[in-house]
């Protein structure tokens, strides 16, 4: 018997509970970028012919470059794929995550078979066989140095850093750090900063036997063509990444000053999402959903409500007076 996650994302639920079609919903509970890369013109080759090793290679140089590392960058099918088979290239053994966080992590390691407990400081993962640190955390957006997060790398067999949020923050990313260091995995996102979830596509960046292991485990042909067009021309765009990142902390200020005005508090976030304690998390979201927006809750707080960034400003409008 398979035990279904709690996730974002879940308008179906929503519409079940509270009508419309999805066209009418403002969907906020991912932290997905509402204004997506535009999609260039796509040949025809990216549908009808499976990718190469050289097409796969491109990719991954481009993927390095941006993310300004030495280190492999093994695509996948999402940084959720990374997520899945990192527990079965590494000897089972015992794995603490940091915690409170993205559930998939402990829920991925214990179908693959490790013992896994949920810690709530850094200095609890220490002496794990396997330790696992969003940076930053989703929910919350505690942040942690990558200079202490090495340093933690030190003191554990092996040590996966999440950072699928970390694209508008590139001060926290361990990815320049990696050479030649062969217990750390560092997850990125494509589909979250760049707008594009659909397409499917993450990196696994690391070096060595770590690598190869995620690459034989992805197989020959782990995304798509349409992905790998699409990520090469986005990852080259520094132009776009730069004015993307300035909107989004515009956006994430504007947020919060609705959430405040509504009488909620910060409790962290990212440029693509923030987390809020209000009075009652159930009662503000169902205010919400009657009119039609959604957005996340969590089943460990009666408090912390999640919501990702308005795209139109129609949508700012619509978010404003439900607010």
């Amino acid at each position: 018997m398979t035990t279904r996650r709690d996730h974002g994302g879940n308008l179906d639920a929503a519409r079940h509970r509270f009508g419309g079609s999805a066209a009418d919903w403002l969907d906020l509970s991912t932290g997905i970028n509402p204004v997506a890369y535009p999609v260039p013109p796509l040949s025809a080759r990216a549908f009808t012919a499976l990718p190469t090793r050289e097409d796969m290679s491109r990719l991954s140089a481009t993927a390095a470059a941006c993310y300004g590392t030495r280190a492999e960058a093994v695509p996948l099918a999402g940084a959720q794929a990374g997520i899945q088979t990192v527990p079965y290239v590494l000897p089972r053994g015992n794995a603490r995550v940091l915690g409170p966080t993205y559930n998939e992590h402990a829920a991925a390691l214990r179908a693959g078979g490790w013992a896994v407990a949920e810690v709530a400081t850094p200095e609890a993962l220490q002496g794990a066989d396997l330790a696992v640190v969003v940076n930053p955390n989703n929910p919350c957006g505690r942040r942690h140095a990558p200079e202490a997060l090495m340093a933690l790398a030190g003191r554990v067999g092996v040590l996966m850093v999440d950072e699928s949020f970390a694209d508008p923050e590139p001060g926290l990313t361990l990815a320049p750090l990696l050479d030649g260091v062969e217990n750390v995995l560092v997850l990125r996102s494509f589909g979250k900063f760049y707008g594009l979830a659909g397409l499917r596509l993450g990196f696994v960046l690391s070096s060595g036997g770590m690598a190869e292991r995620v690459r034989e485990m992805a197989g020959p042909w782990p995304v798509s063509g349409p992905a790998i067009e699409v990520a090469g021309a986005a990852l080259r765009d520094t132009a776009w990444q730069g004015e993307t990142t300035a909107r989004l902390n515009r956006d994430a200020a504007r947020l919060d000053a609705l959430a405040r005005r509504a009488g909620w508090s910060l409790v962290g976030g990212t440029p693509l999402f923030r987390t809020y304690a209000a009075p009652d998390a159930v009662a503000a979201q169902e205010r919400l959903a009657r009119a039609h927006i959604w957005t996340r809750i969590f089943p460990w707080s009666q408090h912390w409500i999640r919501l990702g960034m308005a795209g139109t400003a129609a949508d700012w409008a619509r978010l404003d007076a439900a607010l």
